[in-house]
């Protein structure tokens, strides 16, 4: 996803605002930083068509003067009463050098679920799975079929097919999805 950025100097970070633009920052993975700008319409449209939870797999391209950065979002903080984005941290991707990113768990098969046409609810506790990959390797997500599950019965995080190069950071004996009957 292409995202254009300028270089920018420390502070000023209200008079940016009012200029249209959110304050940024590049972090490379040896805790150098460079600080950028980002126009303001360009990210919230980005962030409105983006899918739920997709936004910690989302490979940026920032795009700047002098020179094209591979990235993700590491953090982005909003306004507490507007929701406005006041901030946006960036993590460099280097070829070469694994990074650990949040990887959304989507959940398939829901309405055709045994258990769910029997009267139960799907209960999904664990909605992201911390991996470590290349960054050629991010998974935009990964997928459950929960179609054979029964009331009372559930999956795990090792029931879930992880592709190649991808390293998982969590106990994958963990229940990440499970249907429950109604009391």
């Amino acid at each position: 996803m292409k995202l254009s950025v300028s270089a920018r100097k420390k502070g000023g970070v209200n008079k940016l605002r009012r200029e249209g633009k959110v304050p940024a920052i590049l972090y490379s993975q040896k805790g150098e930083c460079e600080l950028l700008s980002v126009p303001t319409e360009e990210m919230q449209a980005i962030l409105r068509n983006m899918g739920q939870g997709m936004l910690s797999t989302t490979v940026f391209e920032l795009q700047g003067e002098k020179q094209t950065h591979k990235a993700i979002v590491k953090e982005i903080q909003y306004h507490v009463a507007t929701y406005a984005i006041e901030h946006i941290d960036f993590l460099l991707l280097t070829d070469g050098v694994p990074v650990t990113v949040n990887v959304p768990i989507q959940v398939t098969g829901v309405a055709e679920s045994v258990g769910v046409k029997l009267g139960g609810f799907m209960r999904q506790p664990i909605r992201a799975l911390k991996v470590s990959c290349l960054p050629d390797h991010i998974p935009a997500s990964l997928s459950i079929d929960v179609r054979e599950l029964d009331i009372m019965h559930s999956k795990r995080l090792s029931d879930i097919a992880l592709p190649h190069g991808v390293k998982p950071l969590a106990q994958m004996k963990e229940v990440v999805v499970a249907i429950a009957k109604k009391a």
